[in-house]
């Protein structure tokens, strides 16, 4: 009889072996299917951490007291970032965030370039002619007195070193515009100190010096007038709300809109030992003429000057100080400007992180964040009120609870400079975020006034309207809410000055921004202090209180509602009015210029966003309805769906990235539907590459951005169904 080849013989051992492994694969599979083993506890009723009690459990607990005790401590000395006041309260933030019982608490340390001012380094003056010589005092008066406390000294953020002389011309708010009035009327800007006032392209300083450097300007002057700053005929601090005349506004004249974070590193991080730099002279961050700030005591002497010179100005030139406005000359009085600083290329800054991990999705994130450096004290901003937040979330942690997603904290460094914290937090870790990144909320400016004001991606809508309908305005006896709602408000386009910026524009991450704004205080000065916000910013720190609670609500709806509630139905009607807005502004600019643009491609993918996104939320509904009528209980399956469709949805924005591109001459950032506006005084710009190449009069490349907005816009709806 024939043998058999060895090889053909049943090895019954490797038989055996395959048979275990199927009964346990089999084993395995009725486990899950039967929902022995869950991914999470299913229960969505579970007594222990009922949702409407953990709701109520974070509003009680947030308690005003604290916030103004935290308010008090860490106005207490000024906070320039990347000085040792800086980082003494960064020191005492991190131990609020382990007392309060974060996880993986800790400092992530940048050296970034800033500028700080020299003593003695910076001068106003009218030299010419001799009889008008004067020195303006530049500095505020002492905000506390007795006993006196030490208090920053005047200058502009990243602003350039330069000592120039030159006629004053008085150029209204800087626009471009006002500057081409003055050519009009005969006036030539080149070679002159411009003196400008505030609030003129954006309530930010950096496009009117940029302004006035193209116009020919070798030196800019933004001073605070009573027109603007609501001081001409009100009370002002320490007797009222508003500026005082020796009051001046500080700020970045970092081009934020060109260039975040870290002016010598745009598109990566800035992480010490890294010798990857730009240069100071190469970076599109940076304006190219010194300026300095000035408070309304001091432009009233150069205003005054200019009596004789050039064009007395009609009314919509003319502020609120007590003289006639002219607009100078070539030949008007000489001034002085002096700006020689101290210029620091890898001064180490420091954010602190900590976190709350998640139960159900660890890896995914819902991000809050708020900058603690401020021009002076700083009490206008939100670092108590998330304080507040941390404190109550870790009472809840305490208590056994955890958020289905992680949540994470930040108190970023350098926000005032040019949001270099955060931006260069987000490019540290660009892909992780990108991936994982699924929300990132923001509180700034806190609670100045009580207008309730949310601004960035039109997604929260949803979410946002769900919480203000549980907080009560303080005053009102409404919920906030039925406020917004009469008062027609919206969720706004991102401003320049919030720390969002890089998460939605460069990762692709969901931002929202929240404050409660006022009419005009002493923002940036020393007066922005804890007595005034004590006394007429918010009394009994109320406002902080709605503020806190509304940001926890938000939170918590983030990190732990089983579906993500962001809303992509709003978000395609809101790219549909972007679209038909694109459309108007290609109309009205091509009429000028004999130029047309098809937007067909972007209006075909903004109809197909909007049935794809009408398709993807049909789901939301079918899973309550199954989940509810079992009792609240989800099966593994479900909860594997839904999973996955919580990251789809998260990812949209991701998709919506131009990676391996980004806005042509600013690559930085990489959102075909939102970035900063360039020069708009809208600080948002919705279909950015297609206005930039238009306004830069580039027909050809607008096209371009067209069809690579709508090609990128219609895979990322096509991802959003698979």
């Amino acid at each position: 009889m024939p043998r058999f080849p060895q090889y053909w013989k049943v090895n019954w051992i490797i038989l055996s072996r395959l048979f275990a492994l199927f009964l346990v694969g089999i084993l395995i599979w009725i486990l899950f299917v039967s929902d022995i083993f869950t991914v999470r506890e299913r229960n969505t009723l579970d007594e222990n951490f009922d949702p409407e009690r953990v709701r109520t459990f974070l509003q009680t607990q947030i308690n005003a007291t604290y916030i103004r005790e935290k308010t008090e401590y860490i106005t207490q000395f000024d906070h320039i970032a990347g000085t040792k006041g800086n980082l003494f309260l960064g020191d005492w933030v991190e131990g609020i965030f382990k007392g309060a019982g974060l996880e993986n608490v800790g400092l992530e340390r940048f050296d970034v370039y800033l500028n700080y001012p020299k003593k003695g380094g910076r001068r106003v003056a009218i030299f010419e002619p001799p009889e008008l010589a004067w020195d303006a005092l530049i500095e505020e008066e002492y905000a506390y007195k007795v006993p006196p406390r030490e208090q920053t000294y005047v200058f502009h953020g990243l602003s350039k070193s330069g000592n120039v002389t030159g006629p004053l011309i008085y150029a209204n708010r800087g626009l471009q515009a006002d500057y081409e009035t003055l050519t009009h009327k005969g006036v030539n800007i080149t070679g002159s100190i411009a003196l400008v006032r505030h609030y003129g392209s954006t309530s930010y300083p950096a496009l009117t010096v940029k302004s006035a450097q193209l116009a020919g300007a070798i030196g800019c002057i933004i001073y605070s007038d009573p027109a603007e700053d609501d001081f001409q005929h009100r009370k002002v601090y320490p007797e009222g709300r508003y500026m005082p005349s020796d009051g001046v506004q500080r700020g970045t004249v970092a081009l934020t809109s060109w260039v975040a974070g870290d002016v010598l590193s745009s598109g990566f991080a800035s992480l010490p030992g890294e010798s990857k730099r730009d240069s100071i002279e190469a970076t599109l961050g940076l304006v190219k003429i010194p300026s300095l700030p000035l408070s309304a005591r001091d432009a009233q002497k150069l205003l005054g000057a200019l009596k004789g010179y050039g064009h007395k100005l009609g009314k919509d030139w003319i502020g609120g100080l007590d003289l006639e406005y002219w607009s100078g000359d070539q030949t008007s009085p000489k001034v002085h400007l002096m700006n020689d600083q101290d210029e620091e290329e890898r001064q180490p800054i420091y954010n602190i992180l900590g976190k709350i991990t998640g139960a159900e999705q660890s890896e995914k994130s819902i991000i809050v964040g708020s900058h603690r450096d401020a021009w002076c004290f700083g009490a206008s901003s939100g670092n108590a009120i998330m304080l507040e937040v941390i404190r109550v979330f870790g009472a809840l942690r305490g208590r056994g609870w955890r958020p289905r997603r992680t949540i994470e904290f930040a108190s970023w460094d350098a926000g005032e400079y040019n949001l270099i914290g955060s931006t260069e937090h987000v490019e540290s870790r660009i892909s992780d975020l990108r991936r994982d990144g699924f929300a990132y909320l923001n509180v700034n400016a806190g609670a100045i006034g009580d207008s309730f004001h949310a601004a960035g991606n039109p997604s929260f809508g949803r979410a946002l309207g769900t919480v203000l309908d549980r907080v009560n305005d303080p005053v009102r006896n409404q919920s906030l809410q039925s406020i917004w709602r009469e008062m027609n408000n919206r969720i706004r386009g991102l401003a320049v000055s919030s720390d969002c910026l890089a998460f939605q524009n460069m990762a692709g991450t969901s931002s929202l921004d929240l404050g409660f704004n006022g009419p005009a205080f002493p923002y940036h000065s020393c007066y922005d202090n804890f007595e005034w916000v004590a006394r007429f910013g918010d009394p009994g720190f109320q406002y902080h209180k709605a503020l806190a609670e509304v940001l926890a609500l938000l939170i918590l709806e983030l990190s732990d509602s089983p579906i993500l509630p962001l809303d992509n139905e709003i978000y395609a009607t809101n790219v549909k009015g972007y679209v038909e807005d694109l459309e108007k502004y290609v109309n009205e600019k091509g009429k000028e210029k004999t130029h047309a643009l098809d937007i067909k491609p972007l209006q075909a993918a903004s109809k197909m966003l909007a049935q794809a996104a009408n398709q993807f939320h049909a789901w939301d509904e079918a899973w309550r309805e199954v989940v509810i009528g079992q009792g609240g209980f989800e099966s593994n399956i479900m909860a594997i769906k839904r999973i996955s469709h919580n990251t789809r949805l998260a990812n949209f924005h991701t998709d919506l990235l131009d990676v391996d591109g980004g806005l042509p001459g600013r690559e930085q950032y990489k959102h075909i539907v939102s970035a900063p506006a360039l020069w708009s005084e809208d600080d948002e710009s919705t279909f950015p590459g297609v206005r930039d190449a238009i306004d830069d009069g580039q027909w050809q490349l607008a096209q371009q951005q067209v069809q690579k907005a709508a090609d990128i816009l219609t895979s990322a709806y096509k991802k959003l169904l698979q």
